[in-house]
């Protein structure tokens, strides 16, 4: 008997809005659709652990079929199938999930049934009417003395249903769901084209998947394993499938496990990262019980893990009624701060149990970890246990372990550590190389997130200062009691100083004239720590404040050594001292990598003038 109907809409008009606004993917309707049969297929699988379903399972899969001829495709299950009055239950009424149904009936005597069932929303099927004209439902309920149900519908809210008998019947449990493929929708008569689908959303799927008799999916990823099931050649093997254009094997990987308070799986790899902070394109992919939902999952990781790869799997992240994306709450947040706690205690216990293993790692882990201490309050107070420092010498310490190794020859008169550092040891090598003549260590800080480091550094250390090597003399880097003479009168250091501020003529260049030690150079061009840092930070991505550092000119020290033998013949030389003055000033500059082009080439005539 077949009877004609209207779909009941739980919400006005929501029948269109479906249709053309609710999937903003076409693409997905197939992820909907096998994930719908695969639903099915488990649901049949529960109700046979429980005993109310005796008979034989048989083979269990889902298969995908086109036939480009009929403009048809076709998902068949053999699920537990539906009778018409079970169509016109989960069907017709849109808005009612007959998974949620499902779970809350059985919740009670099978545990594994709610992790299983993929289906939600209950929308999913009507994805279907993104790419045909009319879809029609072929059932046959698991139930003994079931009919088939056959239902049709041409996208609008009428539809058909009878139940056919004889040579019309269908021939086996399960559910047949076929596509008359719309004429703007022939893409998807391609074999090809859905194969990319099933392969970017199904690849994982617990129940075999078959397109045109070729198996798609794995059905047991190792992210579904324990950890002592797995080998390090499973999991290099796994990565290389996730990213088979990538060129370098990962350095290291957490495995995801837990159930409680929520329920998460993965396997989280650290790659090898250049030395330019970069977000890579293999990203992290977001799967909800081996369905694939997304690669933007930045509510769920740290955004300083954003560089990691792999996959997280996890029922309990709320995703809008489509699954195209996350909708963030206590339950994303809390899996958020369980992810930056196990990447932390991964670290930590690589440090601990391989810290030779942990240094040789260090130039690809080491953005992870500065990135992540800059970004989360929580993972610094974990991170500076086991963030490392390393030095011009290619030594590296913890901050603890840094500290003690400077503190007898780095303090200064009010009992403040210095760390000296360099972000160019090869500029800088005049610099580094006077730090270290006085017996002075300098660390070596070239990243680009350095500046920003160093100043959580400094808020966080009580009683430390940081200092590159080229913002002032050696001598005034770490101030200390000694006073050292002057061997020039008041008088003639202001001779000196003018001679200096003539030959040099610019305002941006302030010169002063300080009695150093004789064997420090005549001349030094600095740069005040703060304004520079300050400046860096704004090139690099500072923000708000540091804008207004960034529009500032540039300024610099010139100091002239008064204990230098030359500031006595630039004194002494009239005409020739204001040219030996403007000689030694572009030493300095020569030092500092700065004199260029016209400067650079009256600098090489004079000298070859001076021999």
């Amino acid at each position: 008997m077949q009877e004609t109907g209207s779909i009941s809409i739980h919400t006005e008009n929501i029948f269109p809005i479906i249709k053309k606004f609710l999937y903003s993917d076409h693409e997905i309707f197939l992820r909907e659709l096998v994930s719908n049969a695969v639903d099915a297929t488990q649901k049949l699988q529960s109700l046979a652990r429980q005993g109310e379903f005796k008979g034989e399972l048989g083979e269990l899969k889902v298969r995908v079929t086109v036939d480009k001829d009929t403009r048809k495709i076709t998902v068949s299950d053999r699920g537990l199938g539906m009778s018409a009055e079970e169509i016109k239950k989960y069907i017709n009424q849109i808005a009612f999930s007959g998974a949620t149904e499902f779970v809350e009936k059985y919740k009670e005597t099978d545990a594994t049934a709610k992790d299983q069932i993929i289906g939600q929303f209950g929308l999913g099927f009507y994805s279907a009417f993104m790419v045909a004209k009319e879809v029609e439902i072929w059932s046959q309920s698991y139930k003994e003395g079931a009919l088939t149900a056959h239902w049709t519908c041409d996208g609008s809210t009428s539809y058909t249903i009878d139940e056919p008998t004889g040579e019309h019947a269908k021939a086996e449990r399960g559910t047949d769901v076929v596509l008359h493929v719309a004429d703007d929708s022939d893409e998807f008569l391609e074999v090809e084209r859905l194969r990319t689908i099933l392969t970017k959303y199904c690849k994982f799927l617990p129940v075999p998947i078959e397109l045109e008799g070729q198996l798609i999916n794995d059905t047991t990823p190792i992210w579904t394993k324990q950890p002592s099931e797995l080998t390090d050649e499973d999991y290099l093997k796994f990565y290389q499938e996730l990213y088979p254009m990538s060129m370098d094997a990962p350095l290291f990987w957490i495995h995801l496990n837990v159930d409680y308070p929520f329920n998460l799986t993965g396997i989280l790899y650290f790659p090898k990262v250049k030395d330019e902070l970069q977000f890579s394109r293999n990203k992290i992919q977001l799967y909800s019980r081996q369905v694939f939902i997304t690669d933007e999952v930045k509510d769920v990781v740290p955004e300083f893990l954003m560089l990691l790869h792999g996959v997280i799997d996890s029922p309990d992240i709320p995703l809008n009624v489509s699954r195209s994306f996350l909708q963030a709450d206590a339950a994303v947040r809390k899996i958020n701060t369980y992810i930056t706690r196990k990447v932390a205690d991964k670290l930590g216990d690589l440090f601990k149990k391989d810290r030779a293993g942990y240094e040789e790692k260090w130039s690809d882990i080491g953005l992870f970890v500065k990135y992540g201490m800059l970004s989360d309050e929580k993972f610094y107070d974990r991170a500076k246990d086991f963030v490392l420092l390393k030095n011009v010498a290619g030594k590296l310490f913890t901050i603890s372990e840094y500290t003690e190794h400077i503190q007898a020859n780095q303090q200064d008169k009010d009992g403040n550590i210095v760390v000296l550092y360099t972000n160019d040891a090869e500029a800088q090598h005049g610099f580094v190389a006077a730090a270290q003549e006085r017996g002075y260590d300098v660390l070596n800080f070239d990243h680009i997130l350095d500046p920003h480091f160093i100043g959580q550094l400094e808020q966080k250390l009580e009683k430390t200062t940081f200092k590159r090597v080229d913002a002032d003399t050696v001598g005034k880097l770490i101030e200390k009691d000694e006073t050292t003479e002057s061997v020039l009168s008041e008088d003639d250091q202001t001779k000196v100083s003018e001679a200096f501020k003539t030959a040099i003529a610019n305002d941006a260049m302030h010169v002063k004239v300080a009695a150093l030690s004789p064997q420090d150079a005549p001349v030094t061009i600095t740069q005040n720590e703060f304004m520079r840092r300050m400046k860096d930070m704004q090139r690099t991505g500072g923000g708000g404040g540091m804008q207004m550092f960034g529009a500032f000119p540039e300024s610099f020290d010139v100091t002239v050594n008064a204990n230098h033998p030359l500031a006595q013949r630039v004194l002494a030389g009239g005409e020739s001292g204001e040219k030996l003055a403007r000689q030694a000033f572009d030493l300095a500059l020569l030092a500092q990598g700065m004199l260029k082009g016209e400067a650079l080439t009256a600098f090489v005539k004079r000298s070859t003038e001076l021999l």
